[in-house]
């Protein structure tokens, strides 16, 4: 397990997330961009941009998958926990949590953290501010469920500045740039807090092959064999394909790393084995990567 995340972390073609439906962090960079490692020697990374830290309890699962789509597929290795074992603070109000001691960079942890209030089950979304100002408009918010009540407005424009935390139990992200466009998918670390989904109430995607029992707290997206890490399209990578094949066979489920080997050896599938959502799915990205190696 730590193998895989340490291979991963040295690849800057690799995007990371942690959070959960709705609410989440992502952590990315550019080729060129200046990075180090934690000074802990843990599993992790810092930009001028953004933190990763990972953390690997000894129940942490990861589950490697793939969805087809339209025009293309997708490929992530969720990291989960047991139900039992994922819960974090689940605060429903803003609420100060005091110096940030655990923050990734040492100059960041005499700056307090609040918690937003989400009342996520598998992660706490915080923001970090050293600002005397800033402290005390937060402090002015604080015992209000923001969303609930209608004050996102103030939540976006107070979330525009300070740092954005968001951590789980297998590790923390951490964004200092300002936020991204969200059309500017790649660009760099960036957080998202979206209510319509949160209503929701999931813990994952539905198109997600979680077993049941497990809550994804993030997850890990290998570099693409079709497409760049903002998602434009490139000349097929065997390397590539090829690599995530080998992750996929050590945390995919077998059954339908069986229908992708089929179809990439050019056979149909028995019908029966093509039953459900996540078996489709899997059928429809192992014909999108035919056509990519085709050309």
């Amino acid at each position: 397990m730590e193998t895989l995340l340490r291979a991963q972390m040295a690849d800057p073609a690799c995007t990371w997330s942690l959070g959960s439906y709705g609410a989440g962090a992502v952590f990315a960079r550019d080729p060129d961009e200046a990075a180090r490692p934690l000074e802990n020697g843990g599993i992790g990374i810092v930009t001028a941009r953004g933190a990763l830290a990972l953390v690997v309890p000894p129940d942490l699962r990861p589950f490697a998958y793939e969805t087809g789509f339209n025009d293309g597929w997708s490929q992530a290795v969720a990291l989960c926990l047991p139900e039992a074992a994922c819960a974090m603070g689940g605060r429903t109000v803003l609420t100060e949590l005091g110096p940030d001691a655990a923050a990734i960079r040492p100059q960041d942890r005499a700056a307090s953290l609040f918690d937003l209030g989400l009342g996520l089950r598998a992660v706490d979304a915080c923001l970090r501010v050293a600002d005397p100002e800033g402290i005390r408009r937060l402090r002015a918010l604080a015992g209000r469920p923001l969303l609930a009540s209608g004050d996102a407005g103030i939540l976006r424009s107070l979330a525009a500045h300070p740092d954005r935390v968001f951590i789980t139990r297998c590790g923390r992200i951490e964004v200092f740039a300002p936020g991204a466009d969200p059309a500017e998918a790649g660009s760099g670390p960036q957080s998202h807090v979206l209510p319509q989904l949160l209503r929701l109430g999931r813990t994952h995607a539905a198109t997600a092959p979680i077993p049941q029992g497990w809550v994804p707290c993030g997850a890990l997206h290998p570099a693409h064999p079709a497409r760049d890490r903002p998602g434009r399209p490139i000349p097929f990578d065997a390397g590539r394909h090829a690599a995530f094949a080998l992750v996929l066979d050590a945390w995919g489920d077998p059954a339908l790393v069986a229908l992708r080997r089929t179809i990439l050896a050019g056979q149909d599938p028995d019908p029966s084995h093509v039953d459900g959502r996540f078996a489709r799915l899997a059928v429809r990205a192992a014909r999108a990567q035919r056509r990519a190696m085709a050309g």
